[in-house]
């Protein structure tokens, strides 16, 4: 009898986000539409039969909204005027998203060290994903200038931090 491997991965059906993929390219080609608006493709949708997505519960709702109050809070360094994020966040071994002040001083270094790498890993995925689709749009387009993506922002932030943030 073969083994399948872990990594192996067989599916019957296509996921969810799949599934809404395949949605948004029948709703271009139905619609005509090349730019699209999410909105109108999920009216559409529901027109066409997509059963609607479980409301979420006021717990829930609520908890985001916590959730983005906490990400935009800024205050200003008193010795160099910037600005910067209050509360960060971090996932302990096998629990849930928790958030701490930056301020607090009972606030461990491990704890932050675990939330600036994880927003470091979360630009250093963007970049990744940037340069791969600029490159695709550079080989499928030869025939135009190619699209460069530099990706050291040291000169970016250094102006922007003398710009005052």
């Amino acid at each position: 009898m073969a083994r399948i491997s872990m990594r192996t991965r067989v599916r019957t059906k296509p996921t969810k986000s799949e599934q809404m993929q395949q949605f948004v390219r029948l709703y271009r080609e139905e619609t005509g539409e090349i730019d699209v608006n999410m909105t109108k493709v999920a009216e559409y949708a529901l027109k066409k039969g997509w059963t609607p997505p479980k409301p979420s519960s006021p717990t829930e709702i609520l908890a985001r909204q916590f959730t983005d109050a906490m990400r935009v809070e800024l205050k200003t360094d008193k010795s160099t005027g910037h600005p910067y994020r209050v509360n960060h966040a971090y996932v302990p071994r096998g629990q849930t998203t928790l958030w701490f002040d930056i301020d607090d001083l009972n606030t461990t270094r491990s704890k932050m060290q675990i939330s600036l790498i994880n927003r470091r890993e979360q630009m250093v995925g963007d970049g990744l994903q940037l340069t791969f689709d600029a490159d695709h749009w550079n080989a499928i387009h030869l025939s135009e200038e190619p699209i460069r993506m530099p990706l050291d922002f040291t000169e970016d932030i250094n102006e922007r931090k003398a710009a005052g943030g």
